[in-house]
């Protein structure tokens, strides 16, 4: 129940984010001005730097409950978390309405795995926080709407390779303290990247918003068998991504 709470609360903030850009843009679009950059998509290549916020997350499938041999983990869920983004933006021009955008970026993410176990103490509640430092290498097509004055907007859809620099793959769990088992991640992960955002064609350079969600493909979760990776079946990750670009 909780989960799908969560999954209704993203979505209206999507809506929220998207709503809002429609009217800032729709009134902005329709102001008569003086063409900034006027040749700006006419070079081959373009470059800029980018910063962003996300909020990271888990994809979580649970094994089927045995019911020779009950569960006795009550709750699994996984937490988001905020963390922030710093990359660079290069982007090849295929002509007036394509491009391709490659935005090499570092990610400082967190997010946690929640688990409730029913004991004859009572439940017994454990969090399992992790931290990951990512750097991305997304490769992306953009597809560019006509530019309306110094505005224009977009629609983004690519894939992702990510290499999480904090991967405890390598951890040792041999603790009989359970406050001590760490949740163990593969390094490499690969995903498939969808947004969309607006471009605002300044004096000196453009400014953009962009929203863009990534999902992976791959099982990140090091099955080891401890009392906390036993249940998972398959745990991937899933980021939410809001960048602000400086492109000149």
């Amino acid at each position: 129940m909780r989960y799908l709470t969560i999954k209704k609360m993203y979505k209206n903030k999507l809506f929220i984010l998207f709503f809002f850009l429609v009217l800032l843009t729709n009134g902005y679009s329709q102001r008569e001005t003086t063409k900034n950059l006027p040749k700006f998509e006419h070079r081959f290549m373009h470059f800029g730097f980018l910063i962003g916020l996300n909020s990271a997350d888990f994809v979580l499938k649970r094994f089927p409950l045995d019911e020779i041999n009950p569960d006795t983990l009550y709750v699994l869920e996984p937490k988001s978390a905020k963390g922030f983004n710093l990359g660079i933006v290069s982007e090849m021009h295929l002509g007036e309405y394509f491009a391709i955008r490659f935005t090499p970026n570092l990610a400082f993410a967190s997010r946690s795995l929640e688990y409730t176990f029913e004991t004859f103490d009572g439940p017994k509640k454990y969090s399992k926080v992790i931290e990951s430092t990512l750097i991305n290498f997304p490769l992306n097509f953009k597809y560019k709407s006509v530019r309306v004055n110094n505005f224009g907007a977009y629609i983004i859809f690519g894939a992702a390779y990510s290499l999480d620099l904090a991967s405890n793959a390598g951890a040792e769990n041999f603790s009989t303290n359970q406050n001590d088992v760490v949740v163990k991640l593969k390094r490499d992960d690969y995903l498939g990247q969808l947004g969309f955002g607006t471009d605002f064609y300044l004096e000196y350079f453009k400014f953009g918003i962009e929203i863009k969600m990534s999902y992976g493909i791959r099982d990140l979760l090091d099955h080891d068998n401890t009392t906390f990776s036993s249940p998972i079946d398959k745990l991937s990750s899933k980021m939410f991504l809001l960048s602000f670009t400086f492109e000149g």
